[in-house]
């Protein structure tokens, strides 16, 4: 029988909290019966959204009053003491109690708190913010989302070995097909240091990873490459500009069916397809970034996602663990 799953989580951080935690804590458990939720924060407030009589040793709470607020820097959330629910989550991990870290809090202070308590793996200079982002296909692996405003080109050649590492422990049976975004496809085009990068990439086969060259911003969600490698600038604006697209994309559709009568007859007939867009675009279903390149797996969910979204996030805390991620990234390196 394999051991279970142990996730640490914070249930203080992100919007709703703790409420929508826990909701997603109980929804995520309706599938997964051989994971562990270590849960740190308020007691009395967590008990209040768990069953009368609930498994301890399935919901383990460690009461903590202290929090970090979204309004802290992540100096300020680093001093603000070891008592924090944040803190005593990454710690968890850091003890070996936990197998992964996950919180919808304070996204610098994660950060912070995450590098000030756990090792880098050897031989990476510096961790990733990495996510899922729909394609044609499936899903990408895209990094680095905002961890690192700048990066050389042995950091982009990481992401790359990261990112194809991540993309195979959640999807072991996909081969990772891995891209360097940047402003045209040619060869010579970018700055010093994505053709740096390139040239890496390109000189050496890997046997984790097919390098397709670079890819530009819109075609990213085409599906032909699903590992993409940035740096955090550049990708966290890539980001924020595709959820703007696709809300409006949705808001518009909402707009023209029920702006008229025969807007009301056509969605009639759409309501499926639109459903079908609008499932595809949820973000809820590709919550959860991971701080990739740490000896432990810490997990981002969103602040502001709901109970659904942080279920999902849950996820990909299981995946990561059972498909051994943080294993496959120390093997990928040392090649």
């Amino acid at each position: 029988m394999l051991p279970k799953i142990k996730i640490a989580v914070d249930a203080m951080g992100g919007e709703n909290s703790p409420k929508k935690v826990i909701c997603g804590i109980l929804e995520n458990h309706k599938q997964n019966k051989d994971v562990i939720y270590n849960i740190f924060g308020e007691i009395e407030k967590i008990e209040l959204l768990l069953p009368k009589n609930y498994d301890k040793k399935i919901f383990n709470i460690t009461d903590t009053k202290n929090k970090i607020l979204d309004t802290d820097s992540p100096l300020s959330a680093a001093k603000k003491g070891k008592d924090t629910s944040m803190w005593l989550t990454i710690q968890s991990v850091k003890n070996n109690e936990s197998d992964v870290a996950i919180s919808a809090g304070n996204t610098g202070a994660l950060f912070v708190i995450s590098k000030l308590n756990l090792k880098m793996i050897e031989n990476i200079d510096k961790p990733a913010l990495s996510a899922l982002w729909p394609n044609k296909n499936n899903f990408n692996v895209v990094l680095d989302l905002g961890a690192n405003i700048e990066c050389n080109d042995k950091n982009l050649v990481d992401f790359s070995i990261m990112g194809s590492s991540l993309y195979k422990a959640l999807y072991p049976k996909d081969e990772a097909e891995v891209a360097l975004l940047n402003v045209g496809s040619e060869e010579l085009k970018g700055n010093e240091i994505i053709k740096k990068a390139y040239q890496e990439l390109n000189s050496k086969k890997n046997k984790n990873f097919s390098f397709h060259g670079y890819i530009e911003g819109n075609q990213i969600m085409d599906g032909k490459v699903n590992v993409i490698v940035t740096d955090g600038f550049t990708g966290n604006i890539a980001l924020k500009t595709a959820e703007g697209t696709a809300n409006f994309i949705i808001k518009e559709f909402k707009d023209s069916m029920t702006s008229n009568i025969l807007g009301k007859l056509s969605s009639l007939i759409n309501l499926k397809n639109l459903n079908k867009v609008k499932k595809k675009l949820d973000p809820r279903l590709y919550n959860g970034a991971i701080l990739i390149g740490l000896n432990s797996p810490v997990i981002k969910s969103h602040g502001s996602t709901d109970y659904i979204g942080f279920s999902y996030s849950l996820d990909v805390c299981i995946k990561v663990v059972k498909n051994n991620l943080i294993q496959k990234i120390k093997e990928n390196i040392s090649r």
